[in-house]
């Protein structure tokens, strides 16, 4: 399968993804392309609908990092978050746990260059299928929460920008014009 990521201005990129129905072959191998185009691009996550994909799926692979732990309980039991990297999640439903919200730089693989604040809750519960279609539930904070959002976010056709404050939103609006100006462009050329 080749795969290719989604630019802003890609529909799809607004679309609410479908629920994984059936957990085979096919879909370890979409997990696995998306992993390996992922890394290509050195993003952290990546999501069905970035691949052109209305589906309710996304992958991750959030790096540990000695200043800033991650918390993480998968299925009641602590672990490091390197023991289940990378992660491959279906239908995943996130929750926030009590925490406060903070500002932090995101990034995305459909924006490329374009980084801005968005505020989201530290900590977070998202219950999933892996890849074999067994329900998990995974508490956990810092970068990989973050990145659990922003993926989950994109499977119900919601953008980092649409999280953004105006003021932040203004600051980035021309190269995100730019962008979805150049996306379309392309797509009418095709």
């Amino acid at each position: 399968m080749s795969l290719q990521i989604r630019y802003f201005g890609d529909p799809i990129l607004k679309e609410m993804g479908q629920k994984v129905e059936t957990f085979d072959e096919q879909l370890s191998k979409l997990s696995s392309d998306m992993l390996d185009l992922m890394h290509r691009s050195e993003g952290i996550g990546l999501a069905a609908q970035q691949v052109g994909i209305a589906l309710q799926f996304c992958v991750m692979e959030v790096p540990e990092h000695p200043d800033y732990p991650i918390t993480c309980i998968l299925d009641d039991k602590p672990l490091t978050p390197s023991l289940i990297m990378p992660i491959s999640m279906a239908n995943p439903i996130v929750s926030a746990l009590p925490s406060d919200e903070y500002y932090y730089e995101e990034g995305c693989l459909s924006f490329p260059g374009i980084n801005a604040d968005v505020a989201r809750p530290e900590r977070i519960r998202v219950t999933y299928q892996d890849l074999d279609g067994i329900e998990h539930t995974l508490e956990c904070d810092g970068l990989l929460a973050r990145c659990i959002q922003h993926e989950v976010d994109h499977l119900n056709g919601i953008l980092f920008i649409d999280r953004m404050e105006k003021r932040t939103y203004a600051e980035i609006k021309k190269e995100v014009q730019v962008l979805k100006k150049q996306t379309i462009g392309e797509k009418k050329s095709k």
